[in-house]
């Protein structure tokens, strides 16, 4: 059983991965995969997009 800290603390963890990832990504670079690993995102996969 999770408990509401535990659960808050998730959900700040997958919002700071998609803040890392998103400001990679505009400043045009590639993420860090422990960023994109958080989101679920394979972090081979995500090099084959072109930005």
């Amino acid at each position: 059983m999770t408990t509401p800290r535990s659960r808050l603390g998730g959900i700040l963890t997958v919002f700071g991965d998609a803040i890392a990832a998103a400001a990679a990504v505009s400043e045009g670079r590639q993420p860090r995969a422990k960023n994109l690993r958080g989101l679920g995102i394979d972090p081979r996969q995500f090099r084959t997009i072109r930005l």
